[in-house]
Formats: structure tokens, C-alpha cells, sequence
């Protein structure tokens, strides 16, 4: 693009250094994971809820722990269970005596970072619970608003494989993500890493040797440079023929809506900016695409009975759509 001629606009190295801080971070216990780990760092500054979603042991858990960890911020980790109820993500308010009145006592959602563990596991009244303060940063109990302190970011798991005892995710909880990040198997080679590094004992507390390398301040800092990143109109058209080609497809029962448009603009720029770029290309766009949208849209019956994932209805609209150069 003729753009890779012009002086860079935006001075990305700040960003850059705290992401190869935030990697290096990372890499110091986890092997391989490096969409994943891309992801994970996009979302962050991007300012977008994350659900990570693989079988148990991939290290879905710690890889999320860790980049909680990598941030000087407040961390809350809640584990969903059937019987779960809103108060105990929230908080209540509690009758005080000596002041014969209800104090407000919050719940672990008040944090900066909060991991979720096995989301789909707690009832619908307590995954509405995440419905407002997931969109609005906020939370109403009693009457009262509570904000949330930023950054505020929801990392939540779930495994696709057991669904005993779980509960399927409303599509209005689902759009509320920017991305679902599907964590795979690990190669042969990286497998064999893992088990080293496990049987060499340096991962016995696997967290204690992970010391913060940004502050909360910085990453609101971050992130305001990632929204300044240029776009050209003609890629803002492209995100947009996209997104509609979901509402019209044939093998799509529920296509994304503008927030799925703005979702991956927004990916878009965190992803041209972690390669130090400030300003948007069509591979961000495609790079990010079915991260954003695999929760958002819906397969027909047919469709699913034929085994089609959305990842691959989205690699097909790309196919029909000519792509900006």
C-alpha cells in the first residue's frame, strides 16, 4: 500500500516495547500459544472482553493468569458453578447496626482484570449479571450505579467438549466478547517442551517469578494511541461489506451486527499496532475477522449437520468479497 512510503504519523515505540516486554512475560512459562498470546495482547488494547475457549489442560487458565499478572492492576478470579447466584459476583448490600443502615459490599467483579473461570457453567440469572457491567462498565444495585475503575477487562474460559451441567452463553453475552480465541492442541515439539519444562521443575510456582511490566495508567495510555491509528475509508467499506455479507449468507441463520463492524476495526488497529504499524491494512482485517465474529453468527440446522464451522463460512465471504489494495 502506498501508505508504507509515508513517515510513520504515530510514535509507536512505547507501545511496542511494552509489547515485547508483555510477550517475553509470557514466554517465560507458557510454550507456543502465539496466536493465542497476540490475541490475548490485541484485546488488551483493544479494550475488549476476551473468551477463551479450548479443552481442559491447555492452559487456558494460566495463560490468562499470566497475562493478569504481566499488569499492575487488581485481579479477580471467580469460578462459575451451577450455583453461582449474582450477589456473589456482584456484591450485596449488608445491614450495618451501628450505623442502622445497608452498606454495599462489593463483589470480585470490582477489579481491573477478572478472570472467569468456565463461564457457561453458572445459571442465566448470573450471567445476566455480566450483561451491564461488561457493556456499560458499570454496575445498578438497589438504585445505585457503581462504575468500574479503569482498565476493567473480562477474560473468561469455557470447554467446548463437556456440556454436562453447563449452560449455553445468551447471544447477547456472546457479542459482548471482541473475541473468541479457540486455544488448540499443542505440536509434537511443543508438547515435548512442555513436559521438560515440567519434568526440569521450573515451573513448580509458575506465577511467583512473573513481576508486572505495565501499570493500569499505561495501558489507558495504550490504548488511547490504538484508537488514533488512520483508517482508510475504503477499508472502513470493506469491514462493513463484510459484516453484511454474514446477514445475507445462506449458510447463516444469525449474521453480526455493527458492533461486530466496530469490533473489528477496533482489533484491527490493536493488531496493525503490535506490528508497528499506525495505520490499518487488509490482512489486520482478515487476521482478526474470524476471532470476532465465530460467537457472533449463527449456522443454520443444515449447516451445523454438515459439520461447517463459522471460521470457514467467513473464509468463504472473503473469497466473494474483492479485498482493497
Amino acid at each position: 500500500m502506498e501508505q508504507d512510503f509515508f513517515e510513520q504519523r504515530t510514535d509507536l515505540s512505547q507501545l511496542s516495547e511494552a509489547v515485547v516486554r508483555i510477550k517475553a512475560s509470557l514466554a517465560q512459562i507458557v510454550v507456543g500459544q502465539q496466536d493465542t498470546i497476540e490475541l490475548l495482547i490485541a484485546g488488551l488494547l483493544a479494550d475488549g472482553h476476551m473468551l477463551i475457549e479450548g479443552v481442559p489442560g491447555i492452559a487456558k487458565t494460566l495463560t490468562a493468569k499470566l497475562l493478569a499478572k504481566s499488569i499492575d492492576a487488581q485481579f479477580s478470579r471467580i469460578q462459575f458453578t451451577p450455583d453461582l447466584m449474582p450477589s456473589d459476583v456482584l456484591g450485596t448490600s449488608i445491614f450495618n447496626p451501628k450505623t442502622a443502615d445497608f452498606e454495599f459490599k462489593q463483589g470480585p467483579i470490582f477489579g481491573n482484570i477478572i478472570l472467569i473461570d468456565e463461564i457457561n457453567r453458572a445459571p442465566a440469572k448470573t450471567q445476566a449479571a455480566l450483561f451491564e457491567v461488561m457493556e456499560e462498565r458499570q454496575i445498578t444495585i438497589d438504585g445505585h450505579s457503581f462504575k468500574m475503575e479503569e482498565p476493567f477487562l473480562v477474560l473468561a474460559t469455557q470447554n467446548p467438549v463437556d456440556q454436562e451441567g453447563t449452560y449455553r452463553l445468551p447471544e447477547a453475552q456472546l457479542d459482548r466478547f471482541l473475541f473468541k480465541i479457540e486455544v488448540k492442541y499443542p505440536t509434537l515439539e511443543e508438547e515435548i517442551a512442555i513436559i521438560t519444562q515440567q519434568h526440569q521443575h521450573r515451573t513448580t510456582d509458575q506465577l511467583a517469578d512473573i513481576k508486572p511490566v505495565l501499570s493500569s495508567q499505561q495501558i489507558i495510555e495504550l490504548r488511547k494511541i490504538v484508537r488514533g491509528l488512520h483508517v482508510e475509508p475504503k477499508l472502513l467499506e470493506f469491514v462493513a461489506k463484510v459484516v453484511q455479507e454474514t446477514r445475507k449468507n445462506n449458510s447463516l441463520f444469525l449474521g453480526g451486527s455493527p458492533r461486530a463492524s466496530l469490533a473489528i476495526v477496533n482489533a484491527a488497529k490493536a493488531i496493525a499496532a503490535i506490528n508497528g504499524r499506525d495505520f490499518i491494512t487488509p490482512d489486520d482485517i482478515i487476521r482478526v475477522t474470524p476471532s470476532v465474529l465465530r460467537h457472533r453468527i449463527m449456522l443454520t440446522p443444515e449447516k451445523e449437520m454438515e459439520g461447517i464451522s463459522p471460521d470457514e463460512v467467513v473464509a468463504q465471504i472473503f473469497q466473494k468479497i474483492e479485498i482493497p489494495r
